[in-house]
């Protein structure tokens, strides 16, 4: 039996964008699954157990432990069944040979904008490395993980798997010549607050980055302007996170989410927690992740903003989750 875990993450700009090349800035968080895998020798192997995200592939079982949102577990079960075997196959592992029984748990909640699909094929890939002693590094753990998350996200972009294998505050960049992708630890003098808020609305990610697609085929000259205003905004940032200056960096975040807002990929719950966020102190808020739904991030550098933002999250009506950037 053997465990491998993978942080959760919040991109605190340019998701979407960052599919088309246009760097990206990402961080773990203090928040991660945790996967079990055990060998289980054939005839053995148990049936699932039947409670919501267990489910049974052709010589594995899994039981999801996750804390989640309503309905999320459920939502998502083909998909996740799908990147499971995407993970086996990517890892050139055939559990018909070596029966395996996987277990999910950890304090990350399964919910869109927080990279947990990314966090589950990061932290299976792990343990199952370790439990068959498959000898990979983590660039290898990164690229399995990057293959099963595209039974999530269509396209996936590499940030979600990168940051969940890594950690830290990462620049990204996706090459589209098929050669590496840009990636860069960025440092900060100190890790960040933030207080991210939970929409309880279940994200379709692929669904959302193929309307983007769509419209950007569609409105080209609009597209083309915004996307120019991303790209820009990727340095300004990088340049205010080095400085350490957060007041610009909450005024960028803003920026962000504008412009997330302009390519339709924010939800009126999401624009409402943003709301509430910058009502109540924050220096800058933004929707996170795929959009849709799930998670906006609010930067609360001060404690006490941060707790003011977490309570107004969820006196009206929305879950929060306080945690640090950066470390």
């Amino acid at each position: 039996m053997a465990q491998g875990s993978g942080y959760g993450k919040v991109i605190l700009f340019n998701e979407h964008f960052v599919v088309y090349g246009i760097p990206s800035i990402a961080s773990a968080i203090d928040s991660r699954t945790i996967a079990t895998v055990e060998h289980v020798p054939k005839g053995e192997l148990p049936a699932p157990s039947g409670r919501e995200g267990s489910m049974a592939g052709d010589g594995w079982v899994m039981e999801d432990d996750r804390p989640a949102n309503p309905g999320y577990k459920e939502t998502k079960k083909e998909q996740q069944k799908r990147s499971i075997e995407l993970v086996f196959e990517a890892a050139r592992f055939d559990p018909r040979k070596r029966n395996v029984r996987i277990h999910l748990g950890g304090d990350l909640i399964a919910v869109g904008g927080v990279g947990a699909s990314a966090a589950v094929c990061v932290s299976v890939a792990r343990a199952l490395n370790t439990e068959f002693k498959l000898g990979f590094d983590d660039k290898r753990i990164n690229e399995i993980a990057f293959i099963g998350d595209s039974a999530y996200a269509g396209t996936p972009s590499g940030i979600d798997n990168t940051a969940s294998t890594f950690g830290g505050l990462l620049w990204f960049a996706k090459n589209h010549q098929k050669g590496p992708n840009t990636m860069e630890q960025l440092k900060i003098k100190a890790p960040l607050r933030i207080v991210m808020g939970n929409t309880l609305l279940t994200t379709n990610t692929e669904a959302a980055v193929a309307g983007v697609r769509e419209r950007k085929a569609k409105f080209p000259e609009k597209y083309d302007a915004i996307f120019a205003k991303s790209r820009e905004l990727a340095d300004r940032a990088r340049d205010a996170l080095s400085k350490y200056d957060i007041a610009e960096v909450g005024r960028l975040m803003d920026e962000n989410h504008s412009l997330l807002q302009q390519i339709e990929v924010s939800h009126p719950k999401l624009d409402e927690l943003v709301g509430i966020a910058r009502r109540n102190g924050a220096a800058g808020a933004k929707m996170t992740g795929g959009g849709l739904g799930g998670y906006m991030v609010a930067l609360t550098p001060e404690m006490a903003v941060q707790d003011k933002v977490a309570t107004a999250m969820e006196k009206a009506g929305f879950k929060a989750l306080k945690t640090t950037i950066g470390v």
